[in-house]
């Protein structure tokens, strides 16, 4: 006997239902599906949060680097104060100082 393909899908479906497994196999993948939701909500959550996190630190970083490079600005003597000497760094830990012999 030669079946159309809607007989044979009513057929299947006859079958499913009368199956005793069937509503067990959709309990356990309406369990699965729940289960995968929830941590996929947690994780959305979690990687969130850390994003956030990156955004304060990168934040944070850019705000002292303003800090470092307006501090490495070289302040000016105010020309012709008398109580000042001048003094240049040679390298390392060594400086020389001018007109500190010449006070009047």
């Amino acid at each position: 006997m030669i079946m159309s393909v809607d007989e044979r899908i009513n057929m299947t479906r006859q079958g499913a239902a009368a199956s005793p497994l069937h509503s067990l196999a959709w309990m356990a993948g309406a369990l699965a599906t729940s289960v995968a939701v929830v941590i996929g909500a947690v994780l959305a959550v979690v990687f969130a949060a850390t994003v956030v996190a990156v955004g304060f630190l990168g934040s944070a970083l850019f705000g002292l680097a303003a800090f470092a490079f307006r501090g490495r600005k070289v302040a000016k003597a105010p020309a012709g104060d008398p109580s000042l000497i001048e003094a240049r760094n040679v390298g390392g830990h060594s400086w020389v100082a001018y007109g500190w012999n010449e006070r009047s």
